[in-house]
């Protein structure tokens, strides 16, 4: 047998991979496990693709993205996140988990610590691990809306401490981090001066009162912060692969160096067309949010209504993360219990890291009447434990 490399066991199978194949094999199974919009793309992004592709958009672009592009997310970036960047301070690419994987590149040397929160996204840890960093888990608790505590966050911090990661909203819980513990995980990056990785993938999708604040567009943080947004979440344009990364020119420089290792571009068309999205697709999206409002309405209450199962309002994103200790099952042996009795797949909590025990990730991207199939089925299941 050849002799392979050491990351290979960095990332394993996943618990999702698992579901995939599940579902694939029982189509009677409802999925609660999807963590893209189950919408199209706009009709109107969809139609600039087709027109895009007939005109023969289809070679590679600049390794930063087309120009075009860049000065649209100037002007979006200006009035929507109040952040002043200039074009050569954005790195488009394809998805925003090219854009983690690029900073991360840039900034983490072999043994640098990255903090990360947990539990969280799961690109994060093997993102880190693949380059020999040393990803440090900082436990998100429910009594804390799953925000970041300030006290113990700067608690954390070493010397080798190189990059906090925020997520917001976030995934999996859907939290929306409040500006003020923003401020306060700001000025601990200041004083200890640490890069902030700022992922802000589902920065439209809020609900009630909730506004969503970019990190960089704090007082004084663009030099210490990297935005990374999509339009795979926002536009439902996962399938095209465009994303962004906002930093500082000498550090999109040294990105985009490595990215002629990657990917070298992300399509061109669909670079083109994500400028008919930022233009002409704001009413889709705001059709979008509110149908996925409806959902998680629905979805809360129902949850909170089941026996030995609480669920914490989420104020963002697309995810519900229901507590379900009250059941007396690990979350994995839950999640299997949900697909062999009640035919739906969730994601168990650890899936998202260790702190993830206790709970399990239900997206409420899924059609209205299958999410209320759904939480009928597992109604029915629990009550005969």
């Amino acid at each position: 047998m050849h002799r392979l490399a050491r990351r290979v066991n960095v990332i394993g199978i996943s618990k999702i991979e698992e579901s995939l194949r599940i579902i694939e094999q029982h189509p009677e199974i409802i999925s609660l496990g999807a963590g893209e919009p189950d919408f199209p793309a706009p009709p109107n992004v969809i139609s600039a693709a087709e027109k895009f592709l007939e005109r023969g958009y289809t070679h590679y672009s600049p390794l930063q993205g087309r120009r075009e592009l860049r000065e649209a997310l100037v002007e979006k970036l200006k009035k929507e996140n109040k952040i002043d960047a200039n074009e050569n301070e954005i790195l488009i690419t394809c998805g925003s988990k090219e854009a983690i994987l690029l900073s991360v590149l840039t900034l983490i040397n072999p043994k640098e610590e990255v903090i990360t929160p947990n539990p969280g996204y799961i690109g994060y840890r093997p993102i880190i691990e693949l380059i020999e960093g040393k990803a440090i888990s900082l436990r998100l608790r429910e009594e804390d809306n799953f925000e970041y505590h300030a006290e113990k966050l700067e608690k954390m911090v070493t010397k080798k401490t190189r990059l906090i990661i925020v997520n917001t909203p976030s995934n999996p819980t859907g939290t929306v981090f409040k500006r003020k513990t923003l401020e306060e995980i700001a000025e601990i990056a200041v004083d200890k001066d640490l890069m902030i990785l700022s992922d802000e993938a589902y920065e439209k999708l809020v609900y009630d009162n909730s506004k969503h604040t970019s990190m960089a567009s704090l007082n004084g943080m663009e030099k210490y912060v990297i935005t990374t947004q999509t339009f795979s979440k926002t536009f439902a344009m996962c399938g095209f692969r465009v994303g962004y990364a906002v930093a500082t020119e000498d550090i999109i420089k040294e990105m985009k160096e490595f990215k002629l290792c990657t990917t070298i571009s992300a399509p061109t068309f669909s670079q083109l067309a994500a400028i008919e999205a930022l233009n002409h697709s704001k009413k889709y999206v705001e059709r979008m949010r509110k149908e996925y409002d409806r959902r998680r309405k629905m979805l809360i209450k129902r949850l909170n209504q089941l026996s030995n199962i609480s669920c914490i309002k989420p104020q963002g994103a697309f995810y519900a993360f229901p507590n379900v200790t009250g059941l007396k099952m690990s979350s994995d042996k839950v999640a299997d219990f949900l697909i062999r009795k009640a035919k739906v797949v969730t994601v168990p909590g650890t899936e998202f890291g260790k702190y993830g025990e206790g709970f399990l990730r239900l997206s409420y991207a899924t059609a209205y009447g299958k999410l209320e199939t759904a939480i009928d089925r597992i109604e029915k299941a629990i009550g005969k434990i």
